[in-house]
């Protein structure tokens, strides 16, 4: 006998009159029916670049930490409500991920580019630390922080990469 399958958000009828579940889904950019995570990051994306890049570092760094905190709670207060896990809709943690992969980088196309390009590829593929992140933290801080580490590592890639090219 086959477990059953897990309830997704966008299954639900009215999930998106919910404010947690609109702030989760990034605005609702999480319910794209193709590749939801690539739309909450893209969404991420054009926030950092029009609200975030031109602040300080420091600001920023603020900024995703506040996230990260809400981002946590609110997810867990959207599977409780909603009887949902790690819903492919709930992308506040792509936000979480790519800005803190772009925190400090300086806002041109091509930065840009290669954040929200290596950060996708980390969080999709799930390489060694992404990946035991995912799978051992529990409950919505494991949602959460399997794209932190994404993040820190696409930070750390971008930031080499920025000193070695000048």
């Amino acid at each position: 006998m086959a477990a059953p399958r897990a309830i997704r958000l966008r299954e639900l009828p009215h999930a998106w009159r919910d404010p947690a579940v609109l702030l989760v889904t990034g605005f609702g950019s999480g319910f794209f029916p193709r590749g939801p995570g690539t739309a909450g990051s893209l969404v991420a994306l054009a926030i950092w670049w029009w609200a975030l890049a031109p602040l300080h570092w420091t600001i920023q760094a603020g900024v995703v930490v506040v996230v990260f905190v809400a981002g946590t709670w609110l997810t867990a207060r959207v599977a409780r409500r909603h009887g949902v896990g790690d819903d492919p809709a709930i992308v506040v943690d792509e936000f979480v991920g790519l800005w803190l992969a772009l925190l400090a980088a300086p806002a041109t196309p091509a930065v840009a580019a290669a954040g929200f390009l290596l950060f996708r590829l980390l969080d999709i593929w799930k390489p060694g630390p992404v990946r035991f992140a995912e799978r051992r933290a529990p409950g919505a801080f494991g949602v959460m922080l399997d794209d932190v580490v994404a993040g820190l590592i696409t930070f750390g890639v971008l930031q080499v990469a920025l000193l070695v090219i000048g």
